[in-house]
């Protein structure tokens, strides 16, 4: 695996690549590795001939009051696990090299991104993920991009970016990775003492009720906030949203997503579950 930290240096490998006819898999990530990126490194793996994974812990998308500067960081240990997955390439730029001096452009989709973590981490948040994003795939020209479903908001953020300026890359949104107790796997978890770690299983619960209250017939949100009340965690946000458009909806007739964002402990976690509807 080579690791590289110029645009320059990513585009002549890829280019080179594309010369001899291979495919190529991009997988975005902002580092402190865990089983649900190796999950979409190893997607890709297997899909395409060349692998690349982005390291760049994004600062357009944090705001002033959020963890940048705390972000886990440990690029030798990523390259050590990206390794292991058979990645071609780690590229892992400076800010600088992304973001140089005079840099002035940003992406803004409207619509999808003034809901949920837009609402809550405000409008800079998706802003900075659309621009960063569309400038990883103008720099390594993926076929497919890997990005995970905890992310829900985003990967529909990111496919609309690539609709609508005609971007020539498909987007695949690989499975949840969750802890053996249910819990999403997040860089963030870093930040939960034990007693948070233990009480934030309460998410992944709430929504598997959601998921039984939505088979019988029942209410959806009553029976996630309930789950969430009775561990004691108070949402940011707990929403159901169609699954294609995040418009809200009251019951699942067509496929929707149950959103959560909730601050347990030191870190903000966020997790979805889609619940199928009656008709697709």
């Amino acid at each position: 695996m080579r690791i590289l930290r110029t645009i320059a240096e990513v585009r002549a490998a890829v280019r080179d690549a594309k010369a001899a006819g291979q495919s190529v898999g991009l997988v975005p990530t902002m580092g402190a590795f865990h089983d649900g990126h190796l999950s979409l490194m190893h997607a890709a793996r297997e899909q395409n001939n060349l692998v690349v994974v982005s390291l760049f812990v994004n600062p357009t998308q944090f705001a002033a009051n959020e963890d940048l500067s705390t972000y886990p960081r440990d690029e030798a240990r990523d390259a050590a696990l990206a390794e292991a997955e058979g990645v071609d390439i780690l590229f892992a730029p400076e800010p600088a090299e992304i973001y140089p001096d005079g840099f002035a452009t940003n992406i803004h989709v409207a619509g999808i991104t003034e809901v949920l973590d837009g609402a809550s981490r405000g409008p800079h948040h998706f802003d900075g993920v659309a621009t960063v994003v569309t400038k990883l795939f103008g720099i390594v020209q993926p076929d497919v991009a890997y990005f995970g479903q905890k992310d829900a908001q985003q990967v529909l953020v990111v496919r609309r970016v690539v609709r609508d300026l005609d971007l020539d890359v498909r987007i695949e949104a690989c499975p949840i990775v969750r802890e053996p107790d249910g819990l999403a796997m997040s860089s963030r978890n870093v930040y939960l003492d034990a007693d948070a770690r233990a009480q934030a299983t309460a998410l992944n619960r709430a929504l598997d009720a959601a998921d039984a209250a939505n088979r019988s017939g029942e209410s959806i949100l009553s029976a996630a906030q309930a789950v969430l009340d009775e561990a004691g965690i108070a949402v940011e946000y707990l929403e159901l949203r169609d699954a294609d458009t995040l418009q809200p909806v009251t019951a699942v007739e067509r496929d929707a997503l149950l959103l959560v964002a909730a601050r347990v402990g030191a870190a903000r976690l966020i997790d979805n579950h889609l619940l199928r509807g009656v008709t697709r």
